[in-house]
């Protein structure tokens, strides 16, 4: 699906095509193109942007289409438009590689300038980039908690109640029309949420995979699927393995 036409479609503008529920007594919103709004909080949370992810490619020798950062950036553009936050938190993997953030072309430093602008704007340091970010706005953290929650990059398998953190780029896949289709998803059992990997140019893993055993509820567990114009909410129970 292209993200981009996903930005153009008219229930984007319909609150009955995010997906509602509650994150340790807070009231989340999951928005169809992949943000999370906390309304309570005044915030905006994003994961795994992984901006200049083709030109980290590019400067180990593969060349990949080098408009990746543009296509994410301007989808995040349209989610602060839509929802206008206090405050923006991006969990981490906010670029592709340790040097993304110091080399980004100033037309992408000024985008970001401007989204920013008259807002808090939190970077959590990722395991791709993990000293943070170069000449940006706003400030870098391993993690902060704020609001009776918990925001950090990679999730713990210690401290989950209230954690909302990225990194495992979770999709499910669901049956429709005879076919088998496979999104990338927020996953949440009420106490802790995984967040959908953003940039445009990431991949995902199946809810199923070894790597989430341990992290949830699976009894309570919800994946939020992203569809081309809303969100598509299924219990894990009915999720194809």
């Amino acid at each position: 699906m292209n993200r981009l036409a996903q930005l153009k479609a008219p229930a984007m503008d319909d609150p009955d095509c995010s997906a509602r529920f509650v994150l340790n007594g807070v009231e989340a919103i999951a928005d169809p193109c992949g943000v999370l709004v906390l309304p309570e909080l005044g915030m905006l949370v994003v994961s795994d942007l992984h901006l200049e992810k083709g030109a980290a490619f590019a400067r180990r020798g593969q060349l990949l289409p080098p408009y990746d950062t543009l296509a994410t950036l301007r989808i995040l553009e349209a989610a602060i438009d839509r929802h206008d936050p206090k405050i923006v938190v991006s969990l981490g993997d906010n670029f592709h590689d340790s040097v993304g953030s110091a080399l980004l072309p100033s037309l992408f430093r000024d985008r970001i300038a401007a989204m920013a602008r008259g807002r808090e704007w939190i970077w959590i340091n990722g395991n791709h980039d993990p000293d943070g970010t170069s000449d940006l706005p706003g400030i870098s953290a391993d993690e902060i908690i704020f609001g009776g929650l918990t925001f950090r990059h990679e999730p713990s398998l210690i401290a989950g109640k209230g954690e909302i953190s990225g990194h495992l780029h979770p999709c499910a896949t669901v049956r429709r029309r005879e076919k088998s289709v496979r999104r990338p998803c927020f996953a949440t059992d009420g106490q802790r949420l995984l967040m959908p990997a953003f940039g445009v140019m990431t991949g995902g893993l199946d809810l199923r995979h070894r790597a989430f055993t341990g992290l949830f509820d699976r009894a309570e567990l919800v994946a939020h699927l992203l569809g081309r114009d809303r969100v598509y909410s299924v219990r894990f129970a009915n999720l194809l393995g």
